[in-house]
């Protein structure tokens, strides 16, 4: 099968990283994932609170109240705070990934 104009432009939209189906935020700043490829787990974020950026989660019902974004998968607060869905991935991989070693 030869490369069509078609074929190259699936392959430039073709996400590298899974996305985001569900996510949801707990009180000890933890964050449950999963993503559509069946990966899921807890990340912790409570690190991030005392970085300015991240500093209103120091109200724990803001840092509860996390969404996606419907179309891109991207875990959001509001839109005062994005978090990069690859990073996500990557930390919660690498992690149960060490823990079945």
């Amino acid at each position: 099968m030869g490369l069509s104009l078609t074929n190259l432009r699936r392959l430039g939209r073709r996400r590298l990283t899974p996305m985001v189906e569900e996510c949801r935020a707990e009180a000890d700043y933890s964050l449950y994932l999963l993503f559509d490829d069946g990966l899921e787990g807890r990340v912790y974020l409570g690190d991030l609170v005392e970085i300015v950026q991240f500093s209103a989660w120091r109200d724990i019902d803001r840092f509860l109240d996390v969404s996606l974004d419907p179309e891109t998968g991207v875990v959001q607060w509001g839109d005062e705070i994005r978090l990069d869905s690859a990073a996500l991935y990557r930390d919660l991989a690498t992690r149960l990934r060490a823990a079945l070693q």
